[in-house]
């Protein structure tokens, strides 16, 4: 396809940039050598046929070339000793939160006077929301953004950033930001150009004269948001055309059949990456591509557009680990942590979100034979990639298993759905949860779940009725929850509030730019005085905020909870019961959980039979020695009660 030969093209990039081979670059050099086979493969996959497409593939070299001359060398050190460590992010000695700037501590200039917070909990990594330029009112919570390369003023600017990122890796913590690859805000600057009819950035969006392929698109195209945005695109009276906005009107989805707009986003990615940004989300990848006839979800051209990111990565930014935001089914997103020979060399990271939802059933249920019913296809994870675990994030909960993992249980999928729903929008008759329903599609009845963990889990309605008994087993049940997600593998990601219990935040009802989105019920605006209360012996936030530090301590001290494939469930001997194995080396670590409301009795033969056969087990949590013998046919745990037990 090319005039001349890739390494030809490489060396002569290099050379442009008086890259020194022999010495400081030499790593760069033969890291550029060894992926540019890959590089140029996936290119030709998604744009051999293009007509620009010969044009833009040394744009990408360069671009790649000048990432890394740019890169700070501080920066490039980082990067070096990742690569020591080798998969730097399997480690049980990182924990997550996940936090809005502005809702959490105001600006990013006071983010560092809260290190000290973070460091109190155990929490080294930290995924700050959308942070970058987004116009107030057509957000979407940052996810609409208008200038990838400028920090919101609501947030502060770059230098704040700069500064907070270097303070977090001077305390050894690590750094997550998002970039948002699948659309702009329509007051991004390419979209403004569109709309001026400069045809270059029309070019960047799928944008149609007339509705005859936006309504052939539709046909196919299941609907994001049914209640506040329904179908897939959005008239532009500026432009008299049809733009495709597969979210809001106000976000444009950028056309990645041109490589322009890749070799541009590439440019972004790179931005992010010299920022210091140890684990970059990519936002929504499973849109990325689409394909008239198709849902235009989940597509292979999306996976190839994504592994050809990450091979670029792997060059100029080998430190930074990429994250998948694909939320989709369990066979869909074991895809993106790459298949064939890209088998671990696409996403590094994706959020366990099955696992969360499956969570959330057993609590509603009390009973574990769903979640089981689907880890035959959560393990199939592969090795050198790993897991967001988490319990809440700022995103709803929807309940996306496959339907034949209920039926499996016995259960009627739709009635077993239909009851969780309800249960969890405190619409059954004796629910603790406090929640909502949201994007509830009248066509189908599909809705998912907004609410905080403290309120789904019955604190804010125990709390409102000064329930001594029922503030207890709601702040167990927190623990549970946390508990469960903490050790099963993968980055535990605390999402902020839930740390010190925060329930349900109704202020978002007075916020004209808010009030439409009930997720934004469980975004808390932190209250300092409360969260100091995390010092005061009795109080809700002192028990939950000084337990979750213990579980979290517990984990770091654990290597076999590092995520190396080392999990084994253990047989369902009692469906109140999820349990399962970590094991490193000659260190095993058995995890019990009683989702139900009464004590369960687990009999020791689901330990002995995968070779644990001690007089006693060391409960970590509870610091004693379980004892195991004839006198002690079972495990009694009691309600909403777990164990971490060590051989």
């Amino acid at each position: 396809m090319y005039n001349h030969s890739l390494h030809q093209l490489i060396n002569q990039v290099v050379e442009e940039k008086s890259f020194d081979l022999a010495g400081a670059d030499q790593l760069f050099f033969t890291r550029f050598i060894a992926n540019a086979t890959a590089i140029q493969s996936l290119y030709n996959e998604l744009y051999g046929n293009h007509p620009r497409g010969a044009e833009y593939f040394p744009k990408l070299l360069e671009t790649i070339a000048a990432a890394h001359q740019n890169r700070e060398q501080i920066l490039k050190e980082r990067d070096e000793a990742k690569l020591d460590k080798g998969n730097w992010f399997l480690s049980n000695d990182i924990t997550g939160m996940s936090l809005y700037v502005d809702r959490f501590c105001g600006k990013l200039d006071q983010l560092p006077s809260k290190l000290p917070y973070f460091n109190d909990l155990g929490v080294n990594f930290l995924h700050l929301m959308p942070i970058f330029e987004s116009p107030a009112g057509e957000s979407d919570g940052g996810y609409a953004v208008s200038n990838f390369r400028k920090v919101d003023e609501r947030f502060g600017n770059l230098s704040d950033l700069t500064t907070a990122r270097k303070a977090m890796h001077k305390e050894g913590m690590y750094l997550m930001i998002d970039i948002v690859l699948n659309h702009t805000s329509h007051r991004h600057e390419w979209a403004v150009k569109a709309k001026q009819g400069d045809h270059k950035y029309q070019d960047f969006f799928y944008i149609f004269p007339d509705r005859v392929l936006p309504d052939q698109y539709d046909a196919a195209m299941p609907e994001i948001f049914p209640e506040s945005a329904p179908g897939s695109f959005t008239f532009n009276p500026e432009m008299g055309k049809w733009v495709m906005t597969v979210f809001h009107n106000y976000q444009w989805d950028l056309n990645y059949t041109n490589p322009a707009v890749f070799v541009a986003m590439m440019d972004t990615v790179f931005f992010y990456a010299n920022l210091g940004v140890d684990i970059l989300r990519i936002d929504a990848p499973a849109f990325i591509w689409k394909q008239l006839g198709t849902t235009c979800q989940n597509l292979p051209q999306a996976h190839s557009l994504l592994r050809l990111i990450k091979q670029c990565v792997q060059v100029a930014a080998p430190g930074m680990a990429l994250l998948g935001e694909a939320i989709v089914a369990p066979k869909e997103i074991m895809k993106y942590f790459g298949t064939g020979l890209y088998t671990a060399r696409e996403c590094d990271v994706a959020y366990n979100a099955t696992h969360m939802a499956l969570q959330w059933d057993a609590l509603a249920t009390g009973e574990t034979k769903v979640m089981m019913a689907a880890q035959h296809e959560i393990l199939q994870k592969p090795f050198g990639t790993t897991w967001i675990n988490y319990t809440r994030c700022h995103d709803d909960i929807g309940l996306g298993y496959d339907d034949y993992m209920i039926e499996q249980s016995g259960y009627n999928a739709f009635e077993h759905r239909k009851y969780l729903k309800e249960y969890y929008s405190g619409n059954h008759s004796y629910s603790p949860a406090v929640g909502a329903l949201f994007s509830v599609n009248p066509k189908t009845n599909d809705a998912r779940i907004s609410g905080s963990l403290a309120s789904l889990c019955g604190l804010e309605k125990a709390v409102n009725s000064n329930d001594s008994a029922a503030i207890r087993s709601s702040i167990n049940k927190i623990l549970l929850m946390q508990a469960h997600s903490f050790f099963l593998g993968g980055l535990p990601m605390i999402f902020y509030g839930d740390e010190i219990g925060y329930t349900n935040d109704y202020s978002y009802l007075q916020d004209s730019g808010k009030s439409y989105d009930n997720r934004w019920m469980h975004r808390p605006i932190i209250d300092w005085n409360k969260n100091n209360k995390k010092s005061e012996e009795g109080s809700v936030e002192y028990q939950v905020f000084q337990s979750t530090k213990k579980l979290i301590s517990i984990r770091r001290k654990l290597d076999a909870i590092g995520d190396y494939k080392n999990l084994t469930w253990l047989s369902p001997h009692n469906n109140h019961v999820a349990g399962y194995l970590r094991s490193k080396d000659d260190k095993k670590v058995y995890c019990v959980f009683n989702f139900s409301d009464s004590d369960a009795y687990l009999t020791w033969f689901a330990f002995k039979e995968h070779g644990a056969a001690p007089s006693k087990l060391y409960d970590h949590w509870r610091d004693i020695d379980v004892q195991v013998g004839p006198d002690h046919e079972y495990l009694i745990i009691p309600p909403y009660q777990f164990f971490i037990l060590e051989v």
